[in-house]
This record gives structure tokens, C-alpha cells and sequence, in this order.
């Protein structure tokens, strides 16, 4: 059980700060996959440089290489 002033400070923030009050494993598996997966993008060289001149060379990169990882797979 939680101390009186900690269980009163959680009520008082609510939704708006401290840890969420269940833990969900598929959100969790979810949001894991996810960060996994910018992270390999990430170290796609062309994007990690950042050279591109314009935002479309740089989203085409994107593309490229989020083809290049999934046919990987």
C-alpha cells in the first residue's frame, strides 16, 4: 500500500504526471516495436547525415530505406 502523502500527491496530479496506475503489455510491446524501428532508421547512414537539401529528397530516403529494412526482414 502506498503512504498517505504519496497516495494523495498521485490523486492530486491525476492524469497528469506519476506512473500510469496499470501496466499494459501489449501497449508496451507496441510502443517497443516501434522505437525499435526508428532506431534501425536511424542508422540508415543518408538519414543520419541529415545532407538532403530539401524535405523531399529527405522523405524519399525515408521510404527507401524503411524498404530496405522490411525486405529484410
Amino acid at each position: 500500500m502506498l503512504p498517505a502523502d504519496r497516495a494523495a500527491n498521485r490523486a492530486r496530479l491525476g492524469t497528469c504526471g506519476g506512473r500510469p496506475p496499470v501496466f499494459d503489455r501489449d501497449a508496451c510491446k507496441q510502443r517497443d516495436t516501434v522505437e525499435r524501428r526508428i532506431n534501425k532508421l536511424k542508422q540508415w547512414r543518408g538519414l543520419a547525415t541529415r545532407y538532403d537539401k530539401t524535405a523531399t529528397i529527405h522523405l524519399a530516403g525515408l521510404h527507401l530505406s524503411a524498404i530496405f529494412i522490411w525486405s529484410a526482414r
